[in-house]
């Protein structure tokens, strides 16, 4: 299977820089796989597709401000993205520029409330460093660093959290799991008044999600890791469903990837944490979720193929170029679809 299959022509207008003034008013796309048909709706008509014993699964991970501007001792820029705690104060980073960044080196970061030793080089040029400093790590952060937005977003972002889901609760990831930025108080309320269970899993997203499929055919893709935990009462929530004969619907791809790694062959899970490389693109046979929440994602993206894997490529294709012709917007900032 090549990558070019999950292609399509996205006009740059359509990628969305800035937040939907209110979140759950963005368009909503409905997908029927058995039926193949597309609605348009708005995102709060979402209740109506949610019946009384499903299960809807929520990743309720916060986004850490994993940018930081700093210098090397002789004085050069240096920027980091912090993408993985390695363990204690020891983390995975991007840093750019990369060549200038060998082990030893020495970075500093606002005035010197924070530091940073190079450790090591790793996989994909990324560095193994150790950060030092005085007080609490998270508060330095949160002084100091800036929202690592994708690469594809220009514009300033004025709020933070609306980088930020409204139910974000355990900090660690360097992207926000961006289905999940449509959800409002009200809503959800309304969506467990109707009888929905709501269930929560943790996977803290890598940069990984931005990264672009550089090998020709999809097989020959390798993941990055992302750490992820989901707690027995929430894991209950999903077996009753499962057991009941109601559905489980993964609220972005990062939850469909929790539940997929730690599924049985029943779609059964219980209370798990470690790190999932899981890679889905078509062919995979999905083993617990019944329904997905998603934004539109990058061409010949890891995302895309997963959908691909839920919908079928013909298809989601097809959805893709719907949305384009009705000036959905695309991307972290933008529309969402349900696919059932």
């Amino acid at each position: 299977m090549k990558v070019t299959e999950f292609d399509y022509v996205l006009p740059e207008e359509l990628i969305a820089q800035t937040p939907i003034q209110k979140r759950d008013m963005s368009k909503l796309m409905v997908l029927d796989r058995k039926k193949q048909t597309i609605e348009h709706k708005v995102f709060l008509d979402v209740i109506d597709y949610l019946n009384a014993g499903d299960c809807l699964v929520i990743n309720n991970t916060k986004v850490i401000p994993a940018r930081l501007y700093g210098k090397k001792t002789t004085g050069a820029n240096i920027e980091f993205l912090l993408l993985k705690q390695i363990e204690g104060d020891i983390w995975e980073c991007i840093v750019r520029p990369g060549n200038k960044l060998k082990p030893g080196t020495e970075v500093i970061f606002g005035d010197g409330i924070l530091k940073a030793d190079v450790l090591d080089i790793l996989e994909d040029g990324t560095r193994k460093v150790k950060f030092k400093y005085e007080g609490i790590f998270n508060e330095i952060l949160d002084k100091i660093g800036l929202m690592p937005l994708p690469p594809y977003i220009h514009e300033e972002l004025k709020d933070r959290d609306r980088y930020q889901t409204i139910y974000a609760k355990y900090e660690g990831s360097a992207a926000a799991p961006t289905a999940g930025l449509h959800f409002t108080e009200e809503l959800l309320k309304k969506i467990e008044e109707k009888g929905v269970q709501i269930a929560r899993v943790t996977l803290h997203v890598g940069i990984g999600t931005f990264r672009p499929v550089k090998e020709e055919n999809v097989e020959e893709h390798k993941m990055h890791t992302e750490h992820f935990y989901i707690k027995q009462e929430d894991a209950d929530k999903i077996n009753d469903a499962k057991l009941n004969g109601k559905r489980v619907i993964a609220v972005g791809t990062t939850s469909c990837r929790v539940l997929e790694s730690i599924a049985d062959t029943y779609g059964m899970v219980h209370e798990t944490e470690e790190d999932t490389g899981i890679y889905i693109y078509p062919g995979y046979k999905f083993k617990c979720i019944d329904g997905l929440i998603t934004n539109f994602h990058l061409p010949k993206s890891t995302l895309l193929m997963l959908v691909s894997a839920f919908a079928g490529r013909e298809y989601i294709l097809s959805a893709y170029n719907e949305a384009v012709k009705k000036k959905y917007r695309f991307f972290s900032f933008g529309d969402a679809m349900i696919i059932l």
